[in-house]
């Protein structure tokens, strides 16, 4: 296993001056309009000109946007900034996938800077950057990690994108930057190290729909961070009232975390089933907006040893899908410390994906990636009360 890590100072500095970074188009003619008095006739050239520099160039200083005039530059920098969110500790797998620890600016005077984690899993072809959509999660699901750490807040649309925007820093994918020399990120001409996103970090995204509405609008604007909303999904545990309006307000590729295949066993795995059950939840992905053969909604199955691996669950599986445009994640249980349950057998996971291959779905079992740093599906659980303890522990030594 190969494991390194960088550790930022636990005192950051942040700047008094609120961050253009992570701001939609609309965000940025509001504070341009309100902080510096920008006349409205050039109101849309302005933000063209930032949203060029921020989300295709990657610009950490206004001195660096050389087609915008010197005055503008100043006013700009003397009422705003291009800070991004700190990176405290930075876990590479052996695999090559590539955890980072982020600190968020403080939001007001009780908040000392909420942190959360987000994953870059390389692959041959493609890039998948996992971002989180709150601190922590209140979903309780009883397989995963980050469901055992309260709910702080959501996270802003700004702090979302961010993520990746930090993440392409780190993987040297603006221009200018070089990429880490570890021959395991994406590379030739045109290609991006992050080419995926998959709202499958902390947090329940629909909880915080709003916000991630509009990072989807930011990520997937063709003038900037350029992602196609085909490579963008959002993973519900199935909140049904918001799907709908998913797909119809952002048109991102649909994610269902499902993993039972019979409301007693669901309501006890994820417990916002009792909310809103089986039947309810897939009545919902029938109706989602855009669902077709062609853009087909992702169902998520963790396979737990003994639980719900059986080859009639499988069978049961097929014919609650009927009629729904799917594919199936068959997705290893990740272990993590005190968890409840254990891996299916790969025997048992081997024949649950013949059942539903033979019935005519694309079954992959999805291979565990970066377990070694915790940073596997279901893994992911911030290490802010072990940092903070850290910290008070070396003042009190001190």
């Amino acid at each position: 296993m190969t494991l390194a890590a960088r550790a930022a100072p636990e005192n950051i500095s942040l700047s008094s001056k609120p961050s253009l970074v992570g701001l939609t188009r609309a965000g940025l003619a509001e504070a341009l309009r309100e902080k510096i008095g920008t006349p409205e006739r050039e109101i849309r050239m302005r933000v063209a000109q930032l949203w060029h520099w921020i989300y295709f160039q990657g610009a950490r200083d206004f001195s660096a946007m050389l087609n915008v005039s010197k005055v503008m530059r100043q006013k700009l920098d003397a009422h705003f900034s291009l800070t991004r969110p700190e990176v405290v500790e930075e876990q590479v797998s052996a695999d090559g996938t590539r955890k980072w620890l982020i600190r968020m600016a403080p939001v007001d005077a009780l908040d000392k800077g909420a942190e959360v984690e987000c994953v870059y899993i390389p692959e041959a072809d493609r890039g998948t950057l996992c971002v989180s959509s709150q601190v922590g999660c209140t979903l309780n699901c009883t397989f995963c990690h980050t469901g055992t750490q309260r709910l702080v807040r959501n996270l802003t649309n700004q702090e979302i994108v961010a993520q990746l925007i930090v993440a392409r820093e780190r993987l040297g994918d603006f221009p200018g930057l070089t990429p880490p020399d570890n021959g395991l990120i994406p590379s030739g001409e045109g290609v991006r190290a992050v080419s995926n996103i998959v709202f499958m970090g902390m947090g329940e995204p629909l909880y915080n729909f709003e916000n991630v509405r509009d990072a989807v609008e930011i990520l997937s604007d063709g003038d900037g961070l350029s992602l196609s909303k085909r490579r963008i999904t959002v993973s519900t545990s199935g909140v049904v009232p918001q799907i709908e309006r998913l797909g119809a307000e952002s048109g991102a590729a649909l994610a269902i975390s499902l993993h039972a295949v019979r409301d007693e066993l669901r309501d006890k795995l994820v417990p916002l089933n009792k909310k809103y059950p089986i039947k309810q939840l897939l009545q919902a992905c029938r109706d989602y907006p855009g669902a077709s053969n062609a853009r087909r909604i992702t169902f998520e199955y963790v396979m737990l040893k003994g639980v719900n691996d059986s080859p009639a669950e499988a069978r049961e599986l097929v014919r609650l899908l009927k009629g729904i445009p799917a594919k199936i994640n068959l997705i290893p249980f990740n272990p993590w410390p005190g968890a409840p349950y254990e891996c299916s057998d790969w025997s048992v996971i081997e024949k649950f994906s013949d059942i539903v291959f033979a019935a005519g779905y694309a079954s992959p079992v999805r291979t565990p990636r970066g377990r070694d740093i915790l940073a596997a599906c279901g893994q992911l659980k911030s290490e802010t009360e072990k940092l903070r303890a850290r910290a008070r522990l070396a003042a009190e030594l001190d």
